[in-house]
């Protein structure tokens, strides 16, 4: 398979980019000294062609050396010397694509996908009811694939929840099972129109079944109760713990509100961040964020922000993804344009010349190659720059289109696992022709595009080697595929990891300082207790996280 070397090195050579940095630090540890000194282990670089190495020297919160000999000779009393003991070790991971605030909440409720029937699903409802009676149940995820196939209903949990109402999402986000207490709360009934971009699904009596779709869904959340700051920054901070427990150490937040966009900063502000972030804000709110960058900048390594997001359709598993075609199992549907390409484009257009970088929610193949038309025009009407927009999902594509992603220099960021979550069912929907470009990761590398990828949490787990599993196997969880769904689409764990790491940096504008080891960049290092290029890839998701580094301190250890 062909490898992009502009996404693994960012364009340099790994012994020309590790001799334009070396000297300097090499200098700066020779008069100072090694803060910190890892040793006895096996570090994967992330740089081509450059062997693995025995030990890395970090001064301040920057690699300073890498090899046996320059650690053991920069190392000084005052150096913290750990001794590995033959653990692997890598730049630690950043996730792509997360809806962070929503992932956190999801580590103190109810884990709906654990059920397997409509009456575990309920009694998993009940019993959250039971501890927390009166208020609203947000989560945890449901898929109805794991429930027999139907989409749940009011009726499912109105029985144990008459006191407690109930909005919690589809594992995709884009569907919201209410209760009836919930859809009177938010005053929704058979005379409800639907809004544009929307769907209030309703049974053959025209009455709400309790779902709803995309931006129906805003017609509950204006009702539910606004968190406390206290409880927002504390599920953040369990979120964080959890993520360096997986050797995250960087996260990206595509938000579609600004949930966690304030927060972070708050967090920030008191030196209360243990991971990077990067958060986006609304697409259609970008005027209020250039204000923000011009008056203040973009933020730092710590947390940076002048990012938008829009949405372009919904989802798979929703059917409100856009297609060319109907759904195979929905004639007469083609999906649901969230946002109206005019504006869409328009504001595209106005982040852009604004100097923003603008990500497009996109999973239908109609809707990936709008989103690809208007940056292509958007692009050439704005002129030249490194601009790095970004199409989160890029779910199905034409054959045609893949190319355009490396033409374009946009990046596709996807997530793995919903390769082999998908999977299961996606046949159901499109049927077998248009599965020939669904996850195509195989051929988006192989075509030089630039590849990030997360996992869309909590729609699938925080967990990076769940999603390199994914990618090299893709075997779907239901086991019904062990030689991998679409298997000519496989990539090694090589090309795995580049993507979580140098692939996620260069989609962040950090490529010139992180997701891989080398002298000068971020001392952001995780440590396993299995080589991750050796092991057996159904043994990835077992590896254990060891220590998680971030910016030259020892973030996680494991106990």
């Amino acid at each position: 398979m062909k490898t992009d070397r502009r996404t693994l090195v960012g364009g340099f050579g790994a012994t020309l980019l590790a001799g334009m940095l070396a000297s300097p630090w090499r200098a700066l540890a020779a008069e100072r000294g090694l803060d910190l000194a890892l040793v006895n282990g096996r570090f994967w670089t992330g740089l081509p062609g450059q062997p693995a190495t025995g030990a890395i020297g970090i001064l301040g919160n920057r690699i300073a050396v890498l090899g046996e000999d320059a650690v053991r000779s920069l190392s000084t009393r005052r150096t913290r010397v750990i001794d590995l003991g033959g653990a692997f070790a890598m730049p630690a991971f950043t996730e792509a694509h997360t809806h962070f605030l929503k992932g956190a909440a999801t580590l103190v409720q109810p884990d709906l996908l654990k059920a397997r029937d409509r009456s575990e699903f309920a009694a998993l409802i009940a019993a959250t009811a039971k501890q927390r009676p009166g208020k609203w149940i947000l989560g945890g995820t449901w898929d109805e694939q794991r429930l027999g196939g139907g989409l749940p209903t009011r009726d499912w949990i109105d029985a144990v929840t008459p006191d407690t109402p109930v909005a919690v999402p589809r594992t995709d986000l884009h569907s919201t099972l209410l209760n009836t207490l919930a859809l009177k709360l938010a005053g929704i009934t058979r005379d409800t129109p639907d809004p544009a971009g929307g769907v209030i699904v309703r049974d053959a009596a025209g009455e709400p079944t309790g779902i709803l779709k995309d931006n129906a869904r805003k017609l509950v959340e204006r009702v539910i109760p606004a968190m406390s700051d206290s409880e927002v920054d504390d599920l953040i901070t369990r979120g964080i713990d959890h993520g360096l427990s997986k050797g995250v150490a960087q996260i990206h937040n595509p938000e579609i509100d600004w949930s966690v966009y304030h927060p972070l900063r708050r967090l920030h502000a008191r030196g209360a961040l243990s991971a990077r972030f990067q958060a986006y804000v609304p697409l259609a709110d970008w005027e209020k964020m250039a204000a923000i960058v011009a008056e203040e900048g973009t933020g730092d390594d710590w947390l940076r922000w002048g990012k938008v997001k829009g949405l372009s359709d919904g989802s798979l598993g929703s059917r409100t993804a856009v297609f060319y075609d109907d759904y195979a199992d929905a004639p007469g549907q083609k999906g649901v344009r969230v946002t109206g390409l005019d504006d869409l484009e328009q504001w595209i257009a106005a982040a852009d010349a604004h100097g923003l970088q603008v990500a497009t929610h996109a999973i239908g193949d109609r809707a990936n190659d709008e989103v690809l038309d208007i940056y292509a025009r958007v692009a050439q009407a704005n002129g030249p720059r490194d601009r790095r927009f970004r199409i989160e999902h890029a779910q199905h594509l034409r054959a045609s289109s893949i190319a355009r992603f490396a033409s374009q220099q946009v990046v596709a960021s996807v997530q793995p696992y919903h390769a082999i979550d998908d999977g299961r069912w996606a046949i159901e929907r499109i049927g077998p022709e248009r599965l020939q470009g669904t996850y195509a990761f195989g051929s988006l590398l192989a075509s030089c595009a630039h590849v990030a990828f997360g996992s869309d949490w909590p729609v699938a787990p925080l967990d990076p080697l769940t999603g390199i599993e994914a990618a090299v196997t893709r075997r779907t969880i239901d086991g019904a595929n062990p030689e991998g769904w679409l298997p000519d689409q496989k990539i090694t764990v090589e090309q795995a990891l580049t993507c979580y790491t140098a692939g996620n940096a260069w989609a962040g504008f950090m490529d010139d300082r992180a997701g891989r080891l080398a002298p000068g960049y971020l001392a952001d290092i995780a440590v396993f207790d299995a080589d991750l290029t050796t092991i057996a890839p159904s043994a990835l998701p077992s590896a254990k996280v060891l220590h998680t580094f971030v910016d030259g301190q020892e973030r996680y250890a494991a106990q």
